[in-house]
């Protein structure tokens, strides 16, 4: 197991990002999870058939975005993200009630290592998600993910302070960007401060959406 888990690469897929590079809009809650104005970055994949799947739902469109959005599913056997990204709780866990923002069957499918200073028992989900807390860091919670993964690739999802740890890192093998025509103006940028090009960072390729929004593929150079 160990030898097959150092194929597995570490990607993000469909991470979308305002024309101004913000991941996130400000002042996020619980009644804004994605911060004022972040729903907007969004308009390109409510529209696709794979976000109306993930609701129950064999309406939506197929086309490239619908595409690229199925894509980021594939051939995941794990997934790592941020407490914030996980909810809104802050702190000690206070209790074993906020199990995230999905409800009994969240969309992974898969485990999912959160990022958090504090410990917390694993929980499983319906449909093989299972949420492990990982309290030592960001390359401890990828060599789990590598470990758990059994050869198949990691998924980042986020969030956008999480995606910048690991590009500093230097960690992250691809990045699938959709930089949508929105300007947010605050909250947390993805890019500030960071020179990608310094990093090891290429621009693969760019493929345009249907809703004006941009599929930029950004990978690390061999």
């Amino acid at each position: 197991m160990k030898e097959r888990s150092t194929l597995s690469r570490l990607l993000v897929r469909a991470f979308s990002v305002s024309i101004d590079g913000y991941g996130a809009g400000p002042d996020q809650g619980p009644e804004t999870p994605l911060g004022v104005g972040g729903p907007e970055m969004f308009q390109w994949f409510f529209h696709t058939r794979t976000w109306q799947r993930m609701r129950g739902s064999e309406e939506g469109e197929t086309g490239v975005d619908d595409q690229l959005a199925a894509q980021g599913f594939e051939g995941i056997g794990a997934s790592i993200m941020g407490r914030n990204m996980f909810g809104p709780v802050r702190g000690p866990w206070p209790d074993e009630s906020w199990k995230g923002w999905w409800g009994e069957e969240p969309p992974y499918h898969t485990p999912v290592f959160v990022l958090t200073h504090y410990p917390r028992a694993p929980i499983t989900m319906k449909g093989g998600t299972e949420f492990r807390f990982v309290t030592d860091g960001i390359e401890s919670a990828l060599e789990q993910a590598k470990e758990a993964a059994g050869g198949q690739d990691i998924r980042l999802n986020g969030g956008v302070s999480v995606v910048r740890q690991y590009l500093q890192a230097g960690l992250i093998d691809e990045l699938h960007l959709v930089m949508s025509p929105v300007l947010l103006g605050r909250g947390e940028n993805l890019f500030s401060g960071l020179d990608l090009r310094a990093l090891g960072y290429e621009c693969a390729r760019h493929i345009p959406g249907e809703r004006a929004a941009a599929h930029i593929m950004i990978r690390k150079r061999a």
